[in-house]
């Protein structure tokens, strides 16, 4: 009785785990489209919710601007501003202009990164580097950007190299620090791993600790594009014959206030956008960490 009962058993035994699996892929199926409309729709609120101060300041400066209760040379309005956004647009003297700021800023982005991420690494590796290179670079750190940028002025003249140095020296520096830090904070347990594995230095470097480093060179990556973006208005406000910068300079000489406001516009929105591709990227290569959303 029971060698024939078990059979029967183990059948209905597996028929049952059966329709549970398939309920259960099936739970899955419909939770995971349920599960991305949903934060579908939560992220369209969340930019909802970040249009309002800003649409609402745009409404009360339209009304007291129209009205008469700001004088137009010192804040004139959001309509008139857009005018002049678009004249400059079909004469073409903005995309002339804003290729030019863009080609500055990345040319000295990438100059400044690659130095402060060679040397951050090398001074976070090396014990004897950091001892010696790192209180030199601090002191040159806390030196602000419109203080230097006369003395590059001076030795390089008004030139394009001028221009590319000053972005290059505010790049260098966040990723310098990021990179310094983030070496310095790995778990000393990894460089135990490397040395039990008999890694060679740069295994080692490559496999272990930039790896772990990770997310504070990506930090140091956004703040340097950051800085470089501000570098970029101080070279081409202080001497320049083109770019945004020269565009709001050649404006205030004129007391063309519309023009002013849309190249710091422009400056605004074209930051924002880099960073937001930074912030993409950053949330791509570290996917795998579940940190606080809010």
């Amino acid at each position: 009785m029971n060698e024939r009962a078990d059979p029967i058993l183990q059948h209905k035994a597996n028929r049952s785990s059966k329709i549970q699996g398939t309920v259960t892929a099936n739970h899955h199926k419909e939770y995971r489209p349920r599960n991305i409309r949903k934060r579908k729709r939560k992220k369209g609120a969340d930019v909802a919710a970040a249009m309002l101060i800003p649409l609402f300041i745009i409404a009360i400066w339209q009304y007291a601007a129209g009205e008469g209760y700001i004088s137009a040379l010192f804040l004139p309005t959001p309509l008139s501003i857009a005018e002049q956004f678009f004249r400059l647009i079909a004469t073409g003297e903005l995309f002339h202009h804003l290729g030019i700021s863009m080609y500055r800023a990345f040319i000295g982005f990438l100059a400044g990164s690659f130095l402060g991420l060679a040397l951050g690494t090398f001074t976070g590796f090396s014990r004897i580097a950091s001892y010696l290179m790192d209180p030199s670079i601090q002191v040159l750190r806390l030196v602000p950007h419109l203080a230097i940028a006369p003395l590059i002025i001076l030795w390089f003249g008004f030139g394009e190299v001028s221009k590319v140095v000053i972005i290059t020296s505010g790049a260098f520096f966040p990723l310098y620090i990021h990179t310094y830090t983030g070496i310095r904070n790995v778990d000393n347990k990894l460089y135990e791993v490397g040395e039990v594995l008999e890694f060679s230095l740069k295994r080692k470097l490559m496999r272990l600790i930039l790896p772990a480093a990770l997310p504070s060179i990506l930090l140091g990556i956004r703040l340097s594009l950051a800085v470089s973006w501000i570098g970029l208005v101080v070279a081409e406000l202080i001497g320049s014959q083109s770019g945004v910068g020269f565009l709001i300079n050649q404006a205030k000489q004129n007391s063309d206030t519309e023009v002013i406001f849309v190249g710091i516009i422009i400056f605004a929105v074209v930051g924002k956008l880099i960073d937001t591709m930074m912030r993409i990227l950053e949330k791509k290569l570290l996917h795998y960490r579940d940190s606080y959303q809010g």
